[in-house]
């Protein structure tokens, strides 16, 4: 017992730590910066922010969330990825370390900080990016390829990508406007990888329904202009992470019984 509480103890530092590197993601690609250098930076003042600054958790309460130079705010969004991630990497650490085990952790948690990445980026940035579609692609195929039979994630993929990419086509075709954006699409298709056939159905219908009725919300609250352009991504990230985490509850809320 002693030996399990100390593994998952080391497992959420690791967890605070990659939380920590999903920061700079989260702020550099969107800007077209690289991601390995220079080193971090206050963006208000310039500082060069030295290591013992950039302890995840520690330095931020230590510091009260400022800049050591200029006093500026951080914001609480650095600390609550932080924590976040290292809440995510405790709760998916295994009570038993084997090599099934890891490598099920392993990408289970890899999953889960390109979909945190992901929801940040595009409720920020209204972006899906490229990038970490293509690398979320090369986390899920060795995956699948071991663990899946080859039609249930073909297929799925193929849903994934050319349902969505169909709808938009005609929408474009009919309505001159475009209704999903190529990260969308994107997204949609590496998920089908994983989630197969029927699940990737689900998450179309389930995400499409959730940002609908959130849309709707927000418009007669007047927080949301009907031609505003709406981020859709956080919608498709919160209905997979619902399928792959907690597909029991998934099942009880799910519409569409195939």
């Amino acid at each position: 017992m002693t030996v399990i509480i100390l593994i998952k103890f080391f497992i959420f530092i690791f967890g605070l730590l990659i939380g920590s590197f999903l920061n700079v993601v989260i702020h550099r690609l969107p800007r077209e910066m690289s991601i390995v250098a220079p080193r971090s930076t206050c963006s208000s003042c310039g500082h060069l922010i030295s290591w013992y600054e950039n302890i995840p958790i520690i330095s931020y309460i230590l510091l009260k969330g400022k800049c050591s130079k200029c006093h500026s705010k951080y914001g609480y969004k650095y600390i609550f990825i932080e924590l976040i991630t290292g809440l995510i990497a405790l709760g998916l650490a295994p009570n038993y370390i084997g090599v099934n085990e890891f490598i099920i952790f392993s990408f289970q948690f890899s999953v889960a900080c390109i979909l945190l990445v992901h929801f940040v980026i595009d409720v920020e940035h209204h972006l899906l990016l490229d990038r970490i579609n293509i690398f979320f692609l090369i986390v899920i195929l060795p995956y699948v390829l071991y663990f899946y039979d080859p039609y249930y994630w073909i297929t799925g993929g193929l849903i994934g990508f050319l349902g969505p990419l169909s709808i938009t086509w005609l929408f474009y075709k009919f309505r001159g406007v475009v209704g999903l954006g190529g990260g969308d699409i994107k997204i949609f298709g590496v998920l089908g990888l994983l989630l197969g056939p029927l699940g990737i159905l689900n998450n179309i219908f389930m995400s499409c329904l959730l940002g609908s009725v959130i849309g709707v919300v927000l418009i007669a609250l007047k927080k949301l202009n009907k031609d505003t352009p709406f981020a859709f991504g956080p919608y498709i990230i919160v209905t997979a992470a619902i399928q792959i985490y907690f597909p029991e509850f998934f099942t009880r809320i799910n519409f569409l019984q195939f």
